[in-house]
């Protein structure tokens, strides 16, 4: 296992997640096969993959319970739990369920103190509700901090980069590490990069969520797989996603969920040893990805014209970013999420179809189809 430093401890640098744990047989997603968990958390604890990452609402709030049953079985200091306040659902960000959510998660878990929390998801639309000190979330976990309930505070985020900087200008000084949705395919296409960089220039630990982007890039076509085949021939496509990962500054934990024992083995054997990609290969990579983006979303360049010709004054270019980030991934929580957060009057519903922005664009983009497209979609 590849080993990291964090502060004073020594973290193994795949950290196991737990929202997408193996379930039963004609289950729902709350249906955890506790069972086959046991297995898993036995095979990780033995090759040294000992930190292991919940959240209030994974698996309809039984990942907490599972995940706290079967590591009982093992001494206390022997792991490591991460667990995150759920203010993805703004409604909970007020004095009195911080406090009732956190007693609750520690006793579904069944420890005294979580080694690592977080803040779950800063993104649009709750940046603001964080942030205000009448709603007392900083100010309660701090606390709790102090009283060693919660040995190291941290950040997750789907936000833009300017929901970060904002988070992070306000809250920077008690942030110990910041989780992103890293991989290649968001390296540029969600502007990970910039995110990456800016908590390199903070000198914030980046813990990476999504490194597979839900399995997606476990599997490629047969055209991309052949070609990266030619400079490691050896190499799994998971392998290549994982030591993309391996070779961006800042990186300390790479959060992967695992639904069974067959793919924690093979992480485990990937993180066994520390191969970064060469230039050339990150190279191959990044254009794989660029690929594999251009043939399913809108060459936007965010230019700008099509605004000026707006009679709503819509951000369009912000608007086809998150259309396309919607339609590549075919669905998914994050575009609906950032829309959800903007006005009415803002989101692409309030498309009138009037085509000014059309007769502007140098790429000659049917704008007025994709917000429809993006609207219906949206539901």
């Amino acid at each position: 296992m590849i080993y990291k430093d964090f502060q004073n401890l020594r973290l193994p640098m795949l950290g196991f997640g737990s929202m997408r744990l193996p379930l039963l047989p004609g289950g729902g997603d709350g249906d955890v096969d506790e069972a086959a968990v046991a297995e898993m958390v036995a095979l990780a604890m033995e090759r040294g993959a000992n930190y292991f990452d919940t959240a209030y609402g994974y698996h309809n709030g039984n990942s907490e319970r599972v995940m706290g049953r079967v590591l009982s079985r093992y001494p206390r200091e022997s792991w490591l739990l991460a667990s995150k306040f759920p203010g993805y659902d703004v409604s909970n960000i007020r004095p009195d369920r911080v406090e009732a959510i956190f007693e609750e998660q520690l006793e579904k878990c069944g420890v005294d103190y979580f080694d690592f929390y977080l803040f779950h998801n800063v993104y649009e639309r709750n940046v603001g509700p964080y942030l205000d000190p009448d709603n007392r979330v900083l100010e309660y976990l701090l606390r709790q901090k102090e009283a060693g309930r919660i040995r190291h505070l941290g950040f997750s985020a789907h936000g833009s980069l300017a929901v970060i900087q904002r988070f992070l200008d306000a809250y920077g000084e008690y942030m110990e590490f910041g989780q992103l949705q890293l991989n290649y395919l968001d390296w540029d296409f969600q502007g990970a990069r910039a995110k990456a960089e800016e908590l390199n220039r903070r000198h914030i630990p980046i813990w990476v969520m999504e490194p597979l982007r839900g399995g997606r890039l476990a599997r490629l076509s047969d055209g991309d797989a052949a070609r990266l085949a030619v400079l490691r021939p050896e190499e799994s496509m998971p392998g290549w996603a994982f030591h993309f990962l391996q070779g961006v500054p800042g990186v300390t934990m790479v959060l992967s969920g695992m639904s069974s024992l067959e793919q924690l083995r093979a992480n485990l054997d990937t993180f066994e040893t520390d191969r970064p990609l060469s230039e050339a290969e990150k190279a191959a990579l990044l254009d794989v990805a660029a690929g594999m983006v251009r043939e399913q979303v809108l060459p936007c360049t965010a230019c700008r014209y099509c605004v000026d010709h707006c009679p709503r004054h819509l951000d369009i270019p912000g608007l086809l970013a998150l259309y396309n980030e919607h339609t590549f991934t075919g669905g998914g929580f994050i575009a609906p999420m950032a829309v959800e957060a903007l006005p009415e009057e803002k989101r692409p519903a309030a498309c009138i179809g009037c085509r000014s922005c059309e007769a502007v664009c140098p790429q000659q983009l049917k704008i007025s189809e994709a917000m429809a497209d993006f609207s219906r979609k949206l539901g």
